[in-house]
């Protein structure tokens, strides 16, 4: 357990938590007990390979003959290979004004520091990808206590900076992440970039949960006075305002924009939620994976 991570309350209520193998549809499986292609024994059938596929799935003998590679896939039941994904961009750093030990970056290492504990106790494979302005940083998908302490470690370290990494950037992410791969990805929906992966991952046959993570000031707009406001990413652009005469235009402006993203990914067959930073993490799993109170 991660305590600085994973408050003490919420580590308690993740013991009725169960990762399930379609996101994206909402259709969580739990302890996947249904049915799946994958890896197993019993033939179901051919596919094409694609990137990140485990060349001793490749059938070499139909390669002879056909000169393309295929990979045999079969019904089993089938553990899952989970991917964190955390966008680490500047503006992931944003904090409450009225709570400042409360960020952006604070809620999503929480929440991933969350899914790490779930998969370990499920006994899935899980990875981490975090990409900022500094770079892409990758952890490969492996079990046990190991790697959840090396994705701890690296979820400490996350110094948000820049912007997301342009697509040349991301190209290890389609050589790691293997199709069937459930895809969680962490971000503030500001970056371009970060919306474009999670569609084409998608769009590759990877179920991808979309988590918003916003601040509570965002939700609630609770400036007085005349604040001036920033973009993180580009510190020359600022400008101040009248907040009590900015409060009603921005909550309407802010909400459609946010339907729009919902829209938009959804329509991409990306399974969308939303997490306010002072939001306990379980709440939003427990959405996100369609579990009970």
């Amino acid at each position: 357990m991660s305590p600085a991570l994973i408050p003490p309350d919420v580590y308690a209520r993740l013991a009725g938590l169960r990762l399930g193998a379609r996101l994206a549809t909402g259709q969580g499986i739990g302890a996947h007990n249904s049915r799946a292609r994958g890896a197993g024994l019993e033939f179901a059938q051919y596919r094409g390979y694609e990137p990140g596929d485990e060349p001793r799935r490749v059938d070499w003998k139909l390669y002879a003959r056909s000169d393309r590679f295929f990979v045999r896939e079969a019904e089993r039941d089938s553990p899952l290979t989970a991917w964190i994904i955390v966008d680490a961009s500047a503006s992931m750093a944003q904090i409450d004004v009225h709570a400042p030990e409360r960020s952006r970056i604070t809620a999503a290492r929480s929440i991933a520091a969350c899914i790490a504990e779930l998969a370990l106790r499920q006994n899935d494979r899980f990875g981490l990808v975090v990409g900022s302005g500094g770079g892409l940083s990758v952890i490969d998908a492996a079990y046990g206590r190991r790697q959840r302490d090396r994705i701890d470690f690296e979820l400490r370290r996350i110094q948000p900076q820049g912007g997301f990494p342009t697509a040349a950037a991301l190209r290890p992410v389609w050589e790691k992440i293997a199709p069937s791969s459930v895809v969680l990805m962490l971000s503030d929906g500001f970056e371009e970039g970060a919306i474009q992966l999670a569609e084409k991952l998608s769009a590759a046959q990877r179920e991808v949960g979309f988590v918003r993570v916003l601040t509570a000031d965002e939700r609630d707009f609770r400036f007085e006075g005349s604040p001036r406001f920033r973009d993180p990413e580009s510190p020359a652009d600022q400008r101040r305002v009248d907040a009590t005469a900015a409060r009603d235009g921005f909550l309407q402006r802010f909400g459609a924009a946010r339907s729009e993203l919902r829209r938009r990914l959804a329509s991409a067959g990306v399974r969308v939620e939303e997490h306010v930073a002072d939001e306990a993490a379980d709440g939003l799993l427990r959405r996100l994976l369609r579990e009970s109170p």
